[in-house]
């Protein structure tokens, strides 16, 4: 199974808010980080503003930020909402299915299973999880970031 690139740079950009919660970010310095296109960004923060995740501030010195805390983002939740579909096959779509196996074959429920179990090891993982990591000694340590000057 593989992301679409809109679930990625959304999964990127929550990423790099949630490493930068002290301040307001903006989609050129995302974008630059990523080297992706802003236009392709401008669309993934709206999306993210509409499901409350974000907040966006407008003005010279606007930008956004999370609008809940990286425990309250579940990777499941976002990945369900910015995937347009979880058919891994042709059957899985009864608008277009032809393939001549579809009546007496297993596969489709086998497929079904590993996209359930694939969603359910997401929906245990948050966004707080995503940016922290236990050192040698258990404490949590916040993943390094690049620094991009703000223009």
């Amino acid at each position: 199974m593989r992301l679409t690139a809109f679930t990625d740079y959304t999964l990127r950009t929550l990423i790099y808010l949630a490493q930068h919660k002290d301040r307001l970010v903006t989609i050129q310095e995302i974008a630059e980080l990523h080297s992706i296109s802003k236009s392709h960004l401008t669309k993934v923060v709206h999306q993210l503003g509409m499901s409350n995740k974000v907040e966006t501030v407008r003005g010279r010195h606007g930008g956004l930020k999370l609008n809940l805390p990286p425990e309250k983002i579940n990777l499941g939740e976002v990945v369900r909402d910015t995937e347009s579909d979880f058919y891994m096959a042709e059957c899985f779509d009864r608008d277009s299915n032809t393939c001549t196996y579809a009546g007496a074959c297993n596969l489709k429920g086998v497929l079904s299973k590993a996209t359930a179990s694939y969603l359910s090891v997401l929906d245990a993982v948050t966004l707080a999880d995503l940016v922290t990591q236990k050192n040698g000694t258990g404490k949590i340590q916040i993943f390094p970031t690049n620094k991009v000057k703000r223009k």
